[in-house]
């Protein structure tokens, strides 16, 4: 069977970090395109990034450029994402996915892991 496995959310303060990891199993990150989702209340899904299996060419959403990080450690099998400077409208749950299209705006994913929540708050 096909998993993603996110973990590292939790609760920090605004311009704090935290760092998102993602490890697959049942299949091997290196040959796909990975990426980043992230759902807040009232608010629609947006994708925040991804990284291709390619060249390792990345993606950011401009509401995150700059301040969030993807990279991948495919001898883990496992893909992060590091965000720093976070702010309270970063406050979502984040989903790490398996591409089934090309990194870029708007990408589309067919799994995903079971979310991890962020929260961004004093």
């Amino acid at each position: 069977q096909l998993h993603l496995v996110d973990s590292g959310g939790g609760l920090v303060q605004p311009g704090g970090s935290l760092r998102l990891s993602c490890t697959a199993s049942g299949f091997t990150l290196d040959f796909y395109h990975v990426g980043w989702f992230r759902q807040a209340p009232d608010k629609e899904r947006e994708g925040v990034s991804c990284i291709s299996a390619s060249d390792g060419s990345t993606y950011y959403a401009a509401s995150v450029k700059g301040r969030f990080t993807i990279s991948r450690d495919n001898g883990k099998n496992t893909v992060y994402l590091q965000m720093n400077a976070l702010k309270p409208e970063d406050t979502a749950v984040y989903y790490c996915a398996r591409l089934d299209s090309v990194c870029s705006e708007g990408f589309k994913y067919d799994y995903w892991g079971q979310g991890t929540q962020v929260t961004v708050s004093s």
